[in-house]
Protein backbone atom coordinates (compact mmCIF):
# COMPACT_ATOMS: atom_id res chain seq x y z
CA UNK A 1 0.00 0.00 0.00
CA UNK A 2 1.06 3.29 -0.96
CA UNK A 3 -0.44 6.32 1.01
CA UNK A 4 -0.38 10.07 -0.45
CA UNK A 5 -1.05 13.04 1.74
CA UNK A 6 -2.61 15.79 -0.43
CA UNK A 7 -2.92 19.59 1.43
CA UNK A 8 -5.83 20.98 -0.62
CA UNK A 9 -6.91 24.40 -0.13
CA UNK A 10 -10.69 24.79 0.75
CA UNK A 11 -13.45 22.73 -0.67
CA UNK A 12 -13.63 22.93 -4.72
CA UNK A 13 -13.07 20.41 -6.96
CA UNK A 14 -11.48 17.89 -4.10
CA UNK A 15 -13.93 14.70 -5.34
CA UNK A 16 -11.27 14.69 -7.89
CA UNK A 17 -9.33 13.01 -5.84
CA UNK A 18 -11.40 9.90 -4.93
CA UNK A 19 -12.29 9.63 -8.40
CA UNK A 20 -8.32 9.51 -8.95
CA UNK A 21 -7.76 6.82 -6.46
CA UNK A 22 -9.87 4.45 -7.83
CA UNK A 23 -8.53 4.76 -10.90
CA UNK A 24 -5.58 3.99 -9.71
CA UNK A 25 -5.82 0.63 -8.19
CA UNK A 26 -6.31 -0.37 -5.23
CA UNK A 27 -2.94 -0.53 -3.50
CA UNK A 28 -2.89 3.52 -3.44
CA UNK A 29 -4.56 5.50 -1.18
CA UNK A 30 -4.74 9.24 -1.52
CA UNK A 31 -5.10 10.83 1.71
CA UNK A 32 -6.90 14.60 1.63
CA UNK A 33 -6.29 17.01 4.02
CA UNK A 34 -8.06 20.70 3.59
CA UNK A 35 -6.16 23.62 4.65
CA UNK A 36 -7.79 27.06 5.35
CA UNK A 37 -8.08 29.54 2.36
CA UNK A 38 -8.19 32.67 3.80
CA UNK A 39 -10.02 35.11 1.26
CA UNK A 40 -11.05 33.37 -1.84
CA UNK A 41 -9.55 35.68 -4.74
CA UNK A 42 -7.44 34.76 -7.36
CA UNK A 43 -5.20 38.02 -6.34
CA UNK A 44 -1.64 37.53 -5.58
CA UNK A 45 -1.76 38.96 -1.90
CA UNK A 46 -4.29 36.48 -1.10
CA UNK A 47 -2.68 33.90 -2.95
CA UNK A 48 0.03 34.35 -0.94
CA UNK A 49 -1.63 34.30 2.16
CA UNK A 50 -3.28 30.98 1.34
CA UNK A 51 0.40 29.12 0.70
CA UNK A 52 1.68 30.77 3.98
CA UNK A 53 3.63 28.36 6.13
CA UNK A 54 1.59 28.68 9.06
CA UNK A 55 -1.76 27.64 7.04
CA UNK A 56 0.45 24.88 5.51
CA UNK A 57 1.66 23.54 9.20
CA UNK A 58 -1.73 23.39 10.65
CA UNK A 59 -2.58 20.94 7.55
CA UNK A 60 0.14 18.66 8.14
CA UNK A 61 -1.17 17.89 11.61
CA UNK A 62 -3.77 16.45 9.61
CA UNK A 63 -1.70 13.93 8.41
CA UNK A 64 -0.02 13.02 11.45
CA UNK A 65 -1.64 9.66 11.70
CA UNK A 66 -2.36 8.82 8.03
CA UNK A 67 0.74 6.72 7.47
CA UNK A 68 1.65 9.18 4.16
CA UNK A 69 5.03 8.58 2.29
CA UNK A 70 4.84 12.03 0.96
CA UNK A 71 3.31 15.55 1.18
CA UNK A 72 1.72 17.29 -2.27
CA UNK A 73 0.59 21.17 -1.56
CA UNK A 74 -2.08 20.67 -3.99
CA UNK A 75 -1.96 24.71 -5.15
CA UNK A 76 -1.07 25.34 -8.62
CA UNK A 77 -1.33 29.33 -7.58
CA UNK A 78 -0.48 28.84 -3.88
CA UNK A 79 2.72 28.03 -4.86
CA UNK A 80 4.10 30.01 -8.24
CA UNK A 81 3.17 33.48 -6.85
CA UNK A 82 6.64 32.77 -4.26
CA UNK A 83 8.36 32.76 -7.65
CA UNK A 84 11.21 30.08 -8.45
CA UNK A 85 13.05 30.33 -5.32
CA UNK A 86 9.91 31.09 -3.02
CA UNK A 87 8.18 28.06 -4.39
CA UNK A 88 11.25 25.81 -3.46
CA UNK A 89 11.64 27.72 0.13
CA UNK A 90 8.20 26.97 0.70
CA UNK A 91 8.84 22.91 0.16
CA UNK A 92 11.55 22.55 1.95
CA UNK A 93 9.64 24.03 4.43
CA UNK A 94 6.68 21.94 4.18
CA UNK A 95 9.26 19.08 3.81
CA UNK A 96 10.93 19.77 7.27
CA UNK A 97 7.42 20.40 9.05
CA UNK A 98 6.11 16.94 7.82
CA UNK A 99 9.20 15.36 7.57
CA UNK A 100 8.15 13.36 4.38
CA UNK A 101 9.32 14.33 0.86
CA UNK A 102 7.38 16.91 -0.58
CA UNK A 103 6.48 19.57 -3.54
CA UNK A 104 3.53 21.10 -4.93
CA UNK A 105 1.09 21.34 -7.67
CA UNK A 106 3.73 23.96 -9.47
CA UNK A 107 6.52 21.95 -9.13
CA UNK A 108 4.46 18.79 -10.61
CA UNK A 109 3.67 20.23 -14.01
CA UNK A 110 7.13 20.97 -14.66
CA UNK A 111 8.40 16.98 -13.71
CA UNK A 112 5.39 16.16 -15.60
CA UNK A 113 5.90 18.01 -18.74
CA UNK A 114 9.88 16.65 -18.61
CA UNK A 115 8.45 13.13 -17.70
CA UNK A 116 6.38 13.72 -21.10
CA UNK A 117 9.13 14.37 -22.82
CA UNK A 118 8.27 17.25 -24.40
CA UNK A 119 9.15 21.46 -24.19
CA UNK A 120 6.66 23.77 -25.28
CA UNK A 121 2.95 23.66 -24.08
CA UNK A 122 0.25 26.00 -24.20
CA UNK A 123 -1.29 27.15 -21.05
CA UNK A 124 -5.02 27.25 -20.26
CA UNK A 125 -5.15 29.25 -17.32
CA UNK A 126 -8.49 30.09 -15.69
CA UNK A 127 -7.00 32.99 -13.81
CA UNK A 128 -6.61 36.81 -14.39
CA UNK A 129 -4.15 38.05 -16.40
CA UNK A 130 -1.80 39.07 -14.14
CA UNK A 131 -1.77 35.26 -12.31
CA UNK A 132 -1.67 34.15 -15.57
CA UNK A 133 1.38 35.58 -16.50
CA UNK A 134 3.04 34.49 -13.06
CA UNK A 135 2.36 30.82 -13.94
CA UNK A 136 3.76 31.32 -17.56
CA UNK A 137 7.14 32.56 -15.86
CA UNK A 138 7.20 29.98 -13.57
CA UNK A 139 7.04 27.46 -16.21
CA UNK A 140 9.51 29.10 -18.29
CA UNK A 141 12.09 28.65 -15.06
CA UNK A 142 12.13 25.61 -14.62
CA UNK A 143 12.76 25.34 -18.31
CA UNK A 144 9.32 25.08 -20.10
CA UNK A 145 8.90 26.94 -23.27
CA UNK A 146 5.25 28.18 -23.20
CA UNK A 147 3.88 28.65 -26.52
CA UNK A 148 0.70 30.64 -26.03
CA UNK A 149 -1.35 31.59 -22.67
CA UNK A 150 -5.07 31.67 -22.46
CA UNK A 151 -6.47 33.38 -19.27
CA UNK A 152 -10.01 32.61 -18.97
CA UNK A 153 -10.32 35.90 -16.16
CA UNK A 154 -11.58 33.84 -13.24
CA UNK A 155 -12.00 35.75 -10.43
CA UNK A 156 -12.46 33.05 -7.52
CA UNK A 157 -11.43 29.55 -7.32
CA UNK A 158 -15.99 29.31 -6.63
CA UNK A 159 -16.48 29.86 -9.83
CA UNK A 160 -13.77 27.76 -11.45
CA UNK A 161 -15.63 24.92 -9.32
CA UNK A 162 -18.44 25.52 -11.09
CA UNK A 163 -17.55 24.97 -14.16
CA UNK A 164 -18.09 21.72 -16.40
CA UNK A 165 -16.87 19.46 -19.08
CA UNK A 166 -18.44 22.32 -21.36
CA UNK A 167 -15.84 25.19 -20.28
CA UNK A 168 -12.94 23.13 -19.57
CA UNK A 169 -12.71 21.71 -23.36
CA UNK A 170 -13.64 25.59 -24.43
CA UNK A 171 -10.41 26.76 -22.62
CA UNK A 172 -8.36 24.17 -23.55
CA UNK A 173 -9.18 24.48 -27.12
CA UNK A 174 -8.67 28.28 -26.57
CA UNK A 175 -5.18 28.02 -25.66
CA UNK A 176 -3.86 25.50 -27.85
CA UNK A 177 -1.64 26.79 -30.81
CA UNK A 178 0.19 25.35 -33.45
CA UNK A 179 3.09 23.83 -31.96
CA UNK A 180 2.61 23.38 -28.57
CA UNK A 181 3.33 19.64 -28.00
CA UNK A 182 1.17 19.56 -25.12
CA UNK A 183 -1.49 21.80 -23.52
CA UNK A 184 -1.57 22.33 -19.05
CA UNK A 185 -4.61 23.42 -17.16
CA UNK A 186 -3.57 24.94 -14.08
CA UNK A 187 -6.23 25.21 -11.17
CA UNK A 188 -6.99 22.75 -8.37
CA UNK A 189 -10.10 24.38 -8.36
CA UNK A 190 -10.94 22.79 -11.63
CA UNK A 191 -12.79 19.43 -11.77
CA UNK A 192 -10.69 17.55 -14.66
CA UNK A 193 -10.42 13.91 -13.79
CA UNK A 194 -13.31 12.92 -15.47
CA UNK A 195 -12.54 14.74 -18.32
CA UNK A 196 -8.67 14.16 -19.68
CA UNK A 197 -9.70 11.29 -21.84
CA UNK A 198 -11.45 13.68 -23.66
CA UNK A 199 -9.44 17.07 -23.70
CA UNK A 200 -6.32 14.43 -25.09
CA UNK A 201 -8.55 12.92 -27.96
CA UNK A 202 -9.97 16.41 -28.97
CA UNK A 203 -6.93 18.22 -29.00
CA UNK A 204 -4.53 14.79 -30.16
CA UNK A 205 -2.09 15.64 -27.85
CA UNK A 206 -1.07 15.10 -24.10
CA UNK A 207 -3.13 17.28 -21.74
CA UNK A 208 -1.74 17.92 -17.97
CA UNK A 209 -4.27 19.13 -15.27
CA UNK A 210 -3.91 20.47 -11.83
CA UNK A 211 -5.03 17.50 -9.91
CA UNK A 212 -3.76 15.05 -12.15
CA UNK A 213 -0.34 15.99 -11.70
CA UNK A 214 -0.77 16.65 -8.01
CA UNK A 215 -1.15 12.92 -7.26
CA UNK A 216 1.53 11.56 -9.89
CA UNK A 217 3.99 14.20 -8.14
CA UNK A 218 2.85 12.12 -4.59
CA UNK A 219 3.20 8.94 -6.64
CA UNK A 220 6.90 10.19 -8.02
CA UNK A 221 8.02 11.36 -4.41
CA UNK A 222 7.01 7.84 -3.41
CA UNK A 223 8.76 5.97 -6.28
CA UNK A 224 5.73 4.49 -7.36
CA UNK A 225 4.64 4.43 -10.90
CA UNK A 226 1.31 3.10 -11.86
CA UNK A 227 -0.36 2.88 -15.59
CA UNK A 228 -4.11 4.20 -15.56
CA UNK A 229 -4.92 4.94 -19.05
CA UNK A 230 -8.01 7.03 -17.95
CA UNK A 231 -6.08 9.33 -16.58
CA UNK A 232 -4.11 10.08 -19.78
CA UNK A 233 -1.06 9.94 -21.61
CA UNK A 234 0.94 11.03 -18.28
CA UNK A 235 0.17 7.62 -15.82
CA UNK A 236 0.79 5.39 -19.28
CA UNK A 237 4.41 7.22 -20.95
CA UNK A 238 7.14 5.07 -20.34
CA UNK A 239 9.88 7.38 -18.58
CA UNK A 240 11.72 9.56 -20.28
CA UNK A 241 15.69 9.33 -19.04
CA UNK A 242 17.29 13.08 -18.42
CA UNK A 243 20.64 13.64 -19.92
Amino acid sequence: MTALGILYPGHFAEDDYPRIEQLLGSDIRVDLVHTETGEDSHRVDALRDMGSSERLARGVEGLRLSGAEAVVWASTSGSFVLGWEGAHEQVRALALTAGLPASSTAFAFVHAVRELGVRRVAVAAPYPDEVAGLFSDFLRAGDVEVAGVRAAGAVTAREVAGWGEAETLALARAADVPGAEAVVLPDTALHTAAHVPLLEKTLGKPVLTANQVTVWEGLRLADRRVNAPELGALFTREPIVQV
